[in-house]
């Protein structure tokens, strides 16, 4: 790891600042947007939870290739295959989240005349913070490996994928083993900040609770 510091530098910028933070921060947005959407708009559960479902059930081994074809060998093809595989979690577990929030709760925000963007804005988010924080764990390991597999079917000459599957045809061990190392630190390191801002912001939470 010491002796080849620098390219693999250049493979985590290529695998995990350039690809995985943009499809993780896309996945993750428009799974969000949608999930908001849908629960003020019933009627859009019907024709966007099955959409939902079938891009979470999409291998990752049969949209890379396509995403490759789409957006070219660089990192926007990898940033792609990580939004299509973040969005599913982030849907489905702000979906439970927005409705967590009780029957009195939401009475109580009737009685107030609150209008509908102050019960979302001050109930439901609330409610489903820990809900999102879910998704976003779930998410910062998904995005990593997603931008690696990705990787094996084309890229630039860099990244974490592209370098273990080229050295493991060198027979290569010791390169692979530190490819290998390296993500897992990056998606350890990801998970943890991940985790402390979600202990930030729910900090009320019974589960933090002592």
């Amino acid at each position: 790891m010491f002796a080849q510091a620098g390219t693999l530098w250049a493979d985590l910028q290529q695998t995990f600042v350039k690809a995985s933070l943009p499809g993780f921060a896309m996945g993750c947005g428009l799974g969000f947007f949608v999930a908001v959407l849908t629960d003020r708009v019933p009627f859009l559960q019907r024709g966007l939870l099955p959409l939902g479902n079938l891009a979470g059930a999409v291998p990752i081994v049969g949209i890379a290739p396509i995403m490759v074809m789409w957006f070219g060998f660089d990192w926007p093809s990898k940033a792609a295959v990580v939004a299509v595989i973040t969005f599913f979690p982030m849907l489905v577990n702000t979906l439970a989240g927005l409705a967590a929030a009780g029957d009195i709760e939401r009475d109580l925000m009737r009685s107030y005349g609150a209008t509908p963007a102050q019960t979302l804005l001050k109930l439901h988010l609330p409610a489903a913070m820990p809900f999102i924080f879910n998704a976003l764990k779930i998410n910062s390991t998904l995005a990593l490996i997603g931008a690696i597999v990705a990787e094996f079917f084309g890229t630039p000459t860099r990244g974490v994928g592209f370098r273990i599957s080229i050295e493991a045809a060198r027979m290569s061990l010791d390169m692979v083993w530190a490819e290998i190392a390296l993500a897992a630190l990056a998606g350890m390191a990801f998970y943890g900040i991940v985790a402390l801002a979600e202990r930030a912001t729910t900090f009320w939470h019974p589960s933090y609770r002592t």
